[in-house]
């Protein structure tokens, strides 16, 4: 009898350690697709600007003033918002999807109106959001207002990709 209940011990502990070894494994498989999975999506990402970045990657108006000159290799969508700004917030989640959407396609920039008096400035900000459509040859095309996910993917493929 009392070989039994040793017997019958031993299954029951080997049966909870193959269960522990197997929770253990799906586990660290899901954090690594999870990790993955968040690699994938920082590629994609919206890219905030600065002044500094601005001038470096979209146009330099300070030297050209009066010519715009797109200084990048695909066309962009500028978002000018704010953080307490309700609108933006809700356009911000539509954009994050379409910068993975369209991923290598466009990039899609944003810049905070707030941290960058001078750039609102510079381009008449007065109401946010505002976007700004840069396509790569031609003059860039502003937006007011929060755009649904289907308008600013119409206006991406007519004004920026030209479809």
């Amino acid at each position: 009898m009392n070989k039994k209940k040793i017997a019958w011990g031993t299954v029951v502990v080997l049966a909870l350690l193959a269960a522990a070894i197997a929770i253990t494994r799906n586990r660290t498989a899901n954090e690594n697709k999870t990790t993955n999975n968040e690699k994938t999506q920082t590629a994609m990402n919206t890219i905030h600007l600065t002044k500094a970045d601005f001038l470096k990657k979209v146009v330099d108006y300070e030297t050209n003033p009066r010519e715009w000159k797109y200084l990048g290799d695909k066309p962009a969508l500028i978002d000018f918002y704010a953080t307490w700004c309700g609108p933006c917030k809700a356009l911000s989640p539509v954009l994050e999807k379409l910068a993975a959407e369209y991923g290598d396609q466009i990039y899609i920039y944003k810049i905070d109106t707030d941290q960058e008096q001078e750039l609102a400035a510079a381009f008449g900000i007065r109401s946010i959001p505002t976007l700004l459509f840069v396509p790569m040859e031609g003059k860039p095309q502003m937006a007011q207002g929060a755009m649904p996910k289907s308008s600013l993917k119409e206006a991406i493929d007519k004004i920026l990709l030209n479809r």
